[in-house]
């Protein structure tokens, strides 16, 4: 019995585990492709709410994955789900496509210009933030919005170094008002509740390569987790962490394998 045959859901990060930046993890999209010809249910689950399901699903298939949109859950995809579960309402959004998007076909109203007041102040990555934007959501706060964040990833990290995430604009207003966001994204629980609703499955596997995120969120969830070290995590940073991985493994192949090297 393999590893991925103990799991009925397999829920994947990207940056790190497919892919590292544009370059395509060897091995990664044979072993994806097994995955999906034994019938396995598999989501792909990232923190960046820029971009859309079907941007998403592109880049995979870019670098030689078969990846379905409906495979593919954002945290700007979780963020509209939590809003329109909680009745629709209004939003005043700092974030790009993949945010709006997903909160229009939700049925949440994101009026623009200078307003009176919204239900919430909804916060993801912005490559087009600029002061008024953060002056007003400042002033909605403090006229009674609620703060979501998309996620709190301080940085994103490109290819010429770190550029400010989500998290870095959502300091701003929480600096501001003094209020704490509710964030929707890994290590928080609901974007990876939402990834598991979305595969149908209920004993799902964590797939990621970074302890403080994919694994912390696993753990705190009481879900089992895969660390590969294909990306950012070595031997060395696991042995000086408090966050265990269920198993670690070189790359996603471990998958495949009946690997049982306990983290």
């Amino acid at each position: 019995m393999s590893l991925a045959d103990r799991y009925d859901a397999l829920l994947f990060d990207l940056d790190g585990v497919l892919f590292r930046g544009e370059q395509t993890i060897e091995g990664a999209p044979e072993a994806l492709a097994a995955l999906h010809d034994a019938g396995r249910r598999i989501a792909f689950v990232t923190n960046n709410s820029a971009r859309t399901p079907e941007e998403v699903a592109a880049k995979l298939r870019g670098h030689g994955f078969d990846a379905d949109p409906q495979e593919v859950v954002t945290s700007a995809i979780a963020t509209a789900e939590i809003l329109s579960s909680r009745g629709g309402g209004s939003a005043y959004v700092i974030g790009e496509r993949g945010i709006r998007e997903a909160l229009r076909s939700a049925g949440i109203l994101m009026p623009d210009g200078e307003l009176s007041g919204v239900d919430y102040v909804v916060v993801g990555w912005d490559r087009t933030v600029d002061y008024d934007k953060l002056r007003m959501a400042s002033l909605l706060l403090q006229r009674g919005a609620a703060l979501i964040a998309t996620n709190a990833d301080s940085s994103y990290p490109a290819p010429d170094g770190l550029w400010p995430g989500a998290g870095a604009l959502v300091s701003v207003l929480t600096t501001t008002t003094g209020l704490r966001p509710e964030v929707v994204g890994k290590p928080e629980a609901p974007l990876f509740l939402s990834a598991l609703r979305r595969t149908g499955g209920q004993r799902p596997l964590v797939i990621g390569d970074r302890l403080e995120t994919d694994i912390a969120g696993a753990v705190g969830l009481g879900w089992d987790s895969l660390l590969v070290l294909s990306g950012v995590t070595s031997r060395e940073d696991l042995v000086a962490s408090q966050v265990h991985p269920t198993y670690v493994g070189r790359d996603v192949s471990a998958l495949l394998e009946d690997a049982s090297v306990d983290g």
